[in-house]
């Protein structure tokens, strides 16, 4: 039996410290083994929240009393709200509760104190945003519990009769856009935009660094072809690629999942287009830093991750601490969840859909800029 057959820890220990000496020289790769678990860490253990607090609440006051002022006080008291503006009317209201403003609006009646001091149990309305059920409905729950500590601070003494086993007045609560709370009309459309960042991130986050590894950029850099030639010419097959897998998609959630379509086929695909666009803009960078295949698909998943679960996919936006809404307004994946639920569940159109399209119209023009300025540096 010769040594080499031997198993030798001479041998083994010197292949073990040259992988440690390869892991060192791949940042990227270290990167992954520390940022991963951190970023998880920080994002499950302080940004995610299934029961949100604070949501954004807008009020139409018809009728400024003792009475509704109380009302709206024992609201930001309960912590489910918070009052982020004051509207005209109901047709103000609608408007906010469609471009994602505000979560809920009270509008209080004109002749609600004169109802109520006439013992007539008048009504206080609440529309609600409920694209989002989990987002909504614990806060949708504690508004009727609302109503006796208002009526008992400020139905007393001589109104005390009206404070009888009937509550005084009523909170009515109008579910909008998604009355039966059904999960799947919000989590299906958003899969499109998931899906789309997934695999079009991925597939051109190879596309540079496959021709470096393959030999062939060397050729490509020895054409004329200018640098913004290379970049959109490579991004215009996978525009194709994602419109394939918009409209499977958007078959899948109307005939398979029943989900309602209220608004325009056309701004679906004209929203998923400029969304497409943020997302290869995204792929090429990536593929511009990489240095091989493996750093950029690790790097795709360091963008995906944040994507994911900042984006008001998987658990409620409006829940997330400021720190983490921050991080989740700089990707596109949450203009374009806007922009899907409100076009499918809402029927918004361009006047609703606007605040939305131009953040994500900016990130791709910014990110294709930074694209252009790493290519550059390749051709060096």
């Amino acid at each position: 039996m010769t040594t080499r057959t031997l198993f030798s820890l001479t041998r083994w220990w010197s292949i073990v410290l040259k992988e440690f000496l390869q892991l060192r020289r791949d940042r990227v790769t270290f990167g992954m083994i520390v940022g991963v678990p951190v970023i998880q860490l920080a994002l499950f253990g302080y940004a995610i929240n299934t029961d949100p607090k604070h949501l954004p609440t807008a009020v139409i006051i018809g009728d400024n009393s003792p009475f509704s002022r109380s009302f709206v006080a024992a609201m930001k008291n309960s912590a489910y709200f918070d009052i982020v503006e004051s509207l005209p009317n109901e047709e103000a209201g609608r408007l906010a509760l469609a471009q994602g403003r505000v979560q809920f609006v009270l509008n209080v009646p004109v002749d609600f104190s004169r109802r109520l001091l006439r013992g007539e149990h008048p009504s206080l309305l609440v529309e609600a945003d409920a694209t989002d059920p989990t987002a909504t409905n614990t806060a949708i729950g504690a508004l009727p519990n609302l109503v006796q500590p208002v009526a008992d601070k400020d139905i007393t003494g001589p109104l005390a009769h009206l404070n009888g086993s009937q509550p005084a007045f009523s909170v009515l609560i109008h579910s909008l856009y998604n009355p039966e709370g059904i999960t799947q009309y919000n989590v299906v459309p958003g899969l499109m935009g998931v899906i789309l960042t997934m695999t079009l991130v991925m597939m051109t986050g190879l596309a540079v660094t496959r021709e470096r590894e393959r030999g062939t950029m060397e050729n490509l850099l020895a054409t004329p072809a200018l640098p913004v030639e290379v970049m959109t010419g490579k991004i215009v097959p996978y525009v194709m690629i994602g419109l394939i897998q918009a409209t499977i998609i958007l078959v899948a959630t109307r005939y398979a999942f029943h989900v309602p379509f209220v608004g325009s086929v056309v701004a679906i695909y004209l929203a998923a287009l400029l969304f497409i666009a943020a997302n290869l803009t995204v792929g090429i960078t990536l593929s511009s830093l990489a240095q091989n295949q493996l750093q950029a698909m690790q790097l795709a998943v360091f963008y995906f991750l944040p994507n994911i679960l900042l984006s008001g996919f998987m658990f409620p936006f409006a829940g997330m601490p400021r720190w983490a809404q921050f991080i989740g307004n700089l990707l596109p994946l949450t203009y374009f969840n806007r922009l899907i639920r409100g076009i499918v569940l809402k029927g918004n159109g361009w006047t609703e859909l606007w605040p939305s399209v131009w953040p994500m119209a900016l990130f791709t023009a910014v990110v294709m800029g930074v694209a252009l300025r790493f290519y550059r540096r390749t051709l060096d």
